[in-house]
């Protein structure tokens, strides 16, 4: 019997604490920040792309050209920890037409360049020297993780904002946070550019720009549980 009256006291004070819970006053809101820069780097991986019937032939073509490719880099001056081999294949292809296997190298050089001026200088002299496919080109910030940070805290401030315009109009006050969902996504915009074009000088001297950097803009957003007081 006191078993019995030790679980129904227990089953009650479970279902009134839960309809307490439940009967919280709340207000539920979005918030985004945004943070726009200019980028400050930008991160290239590029690949050379070599066919043949030969097997050991196209990996020597490929090893070639990817060796010419790295003592390019290197007298850009870039460091050494700012760029490597990212991936090495050699794969057989075979026709089912021609009944012939023919073979696949490539190897992809993954780049960071710090100096924005040196793009076009860097690009040119990429596919000058064998690259013959670029993969990615992605402008980013080195200060990313605190332009982040400041996103995040520009969106609980909307999202406590709005929570303040919707309950203003009832005389009541936001309280604390309940929850918060960070549903935040970073983009990195891709730049249009000309890996390809010439770098001839004009009449009066300059070279061509192959694209225009822009800016990089780091949103967040967050979902808000605002008490109300």
């Amino acid at each position: 019997m006191r078993k019995l009256v030790l679980f129904l006291t227990i089953m009650f004070m479970t279902m009134s604490y839960s309809q307490e819970t439940k009967q919280i006053p709340q207000i539920n809101v979005n918030g985004e920040g945004k943070v726009k820069v200019a980028p400050d780097q930008v991160c290239i991986s590029a690949t050379v792309e070599t066919k043949g019937n030969n097997a050991k032939d196209v990996k020597k073509q490929n090893d070639e050209k990817m060796d010419a490719v790295l003592k390019f880099i290197k007298k850009m001056n870039l460091p050494a920890a700012d760029f490597k081999t990212k991936q090495v294949a050699l794969n057989p292809q075979y026709d089912y037409e021609k009944k012939k296997t023919s073979y696949n190298a490539r190897q992809t050089v993954e780049i960071v360049l710090k100096d924005l001026s040196k793009y076009d200088e860097l690009m040119e002299g990429l596919v000058q020297q064998g690259i013959n496919r670029i993969d990615r080109v992605s402008f980013e910030s080195s200060k990313l993780t605190s332009l982040q940070s400041e996103a995040r805290k520009l969106a609980m401030k909307d999202a406590k904002a709005k929570a303040e315009d919707y309950v203003s109009v009832l005389g009541q006050k936001v309280g604390k946070a309940y929850v918060i969902s960070d549903n935040s996504q970073i983009y990195h915009p891709q730049p249009m550019y000309a890996a390809m074009k010439s770098m001839e000088a004009d009449s009066a001297g300059a070279s061509n720009e192959t694209l225009a950097i822009g800016e990089i803009e780091i949103t967040a957003n967050v979902s808000v549980s605002f008490i109300l007081d």
